[in-house]
């Protein structure tokens, strides 16, 4: 493992110094470091944020290798300077034993990317009946803490109520898929005036708001915690902003695709605009942007969720739900929050590193801060590098990207997983 020393960064966009890396650990932190034998990186003029982690990934493997494997999926997470991803349970098997979640596990290791950290589904086989080995999942190598069942709602109250019990014991958290089953059956799009326009069955906002109010006064009654999957409208950002001035212990995330595209471009009639939640209103948009900045939401999750060509390019109706989003978040909220003067970039760190390291109790020192001690977790971003997103350019498997197309600024230039380089000059590098 060779050492580092990175000249001249902006560190958290502030001031400009030096950063040390020697086995894994950032040993120093200031201007003109003596680092003799360090490799030198340049770093003029790039920002230098902690490794960020995504809460919300959808990995595919095992069972839909055609869409992405953990390898490919934490290679597109390299580059979009993630250092750790949450793998989601809707996988085939479903990774609701702890077998499943210690698999997914262990290939997040060995392609040494990205740490993986599971999800556990909270129902067996996403059943939405019966509790799944939570306690299991809790003890096994993986040390699961987050659990949902992701794609789908855990509609029954009951059944909710009892796994928010449960998670107590081991200090988990309850990840809630906010649909109404039965208020969106067949559902394709946003409803409103353009879906009667455009002749497609409506998703209304109150399927996700009646689920997020209920979960909310459940976690306060029992005590636990809850966590609010891909939030989408402005009724669901009140919620939670209630929710947290009477001080419950409720979180929620918004996607990089909530927070700059709305469902005007569901005229075209292309599937790459097809996802779960559906794009919202310019409204919507407004409001999640503004929960972001004001900290009623907690993060920015990018709910990755990569299809094979054939799930996509073929009529709206027969679409699968979903967008990829790991390269391209950083700068998709740069764009609009950075740039528009919304978020600083210590807040982006927040928002994309220790918030989600923190909801999730993910351990080997992500979402900590770049000090002398830490894990050399390290990401160097070019605030002022633009690019024009092309599908083809993308280390997933997959290619439904909806920003492709879309000029967007910055680039992560670097990244550093305990020290080791993922990333180097944009491109990724050999790890093993």
């Amino acid at each position: 493992m060779s050492d580092y020393v990175i000249r001249r960064a902006r560190l958290l966009g502030e001031e400009v110094t030096d950063l040390a890396m020697s086995g894994g650990i950032i040993t120093a932190v200031g201007p003109d470091l003596d680092a003799p034998g360090h490799v030198e990186v340049d770093a003029t003029g790039l920002v230098a944020l902690p490794g960020l982690v995504d809460l919300h990934t959808h990995l595919r493997e095992p069972g839909r290798e055609d869409a992405e494997t953990v390898l490919s999926g934490t290679r597109a997470a390299a580059r979009g300077g993630f250092t750790c991803v949450h793998a989601m349970a809707n996988t085939d098997p479903v990774a609701d034993t702890a077998g499943v979640v210690e698999q997914v596990w262990r290939l997040g290791r060995e392609g040494g990317y990205c740490d993986v950290q599971p999800v556990g589904a909270v129902t067996v086989g996403l059943g939405g009946s019966q509790l799944a080995e939570l306690g299991a999942m809790a003890d096994s190598a993986a040390q699961v803490r987050v659990f949902s069942d992701d794609g789908k709602c855990v509609s029954d109250a009951v059944l909710m109520r009892r796994a928010l019990e449960y998670v107590k014991a081991f200090d988990g958290v309850i990840a809630q898929h906010a649909q109404e089953p039965r208020l969106t059956e067949g559902a394709q799009m946003n409803e409103g005036l353009l879906s009667g326009e455009l002749g497609l069955t409506g998703w209304p906002a109150a399927a996700e708001e009646a689920i997020v109010a209920r979960d909310c006064v459940l976690a306060a009654h029992v005590g636990s915690r809850l966590h609010v999957c891909h939030l989408s409208t402005r009724g669901s950002v009140e919620i939670v902003r209630w929710a947290k001035s009477k001080g419950w212990d409720v979180t929620a995330e918004v996607t990089p695709h909530h927070l700059l595209l709305t469902d005007e471009l569901v005229r075209s009639y292309d599937p790459i605009y097809k996802v779960n939640p559906p794009l919202r209103t310019a409204d919507d948009v407004a409001a999640v942007r503004e929960g972001l900045a004001d900290g009623t939401i907690d993060i920015v999750a990018t709910d990755h969720a990569p299809h094979p060509m054939e799930d996509k390019e073929c009529e709206w109706s027969a679409a699968a739900f979903g967008m990829l989003g790991l390269e391209t978040a950083l700068s998709v909220v740069q764009h609009t929050m950075v740039d528009t003067g919304a978020l600083t970039w210590a807040q982006v760190a927040e928002r994309m590193s220790a918030a989600p390291a923190r909801i999730s109790r993910v351990g080997g020192g992500h979402g900590r801060p770049l000090a002398v001690g830490e894990a050399a977790h390290v990401v160097l971003h070019d605030p002022e590098a633009t690019r024009v997103v092309t599908a083809a350019d993308s280390a997933s498997l997959s290619r439904n990207n909806p920003y492709a197309g879309l000029e967007l600024p910055g680039r992560v230039v670097a990244t550093w997983l305990r020290g080791v380089p993922t990333v180097r000059d944009g491109e990724l590098q050999e790890t093993n």
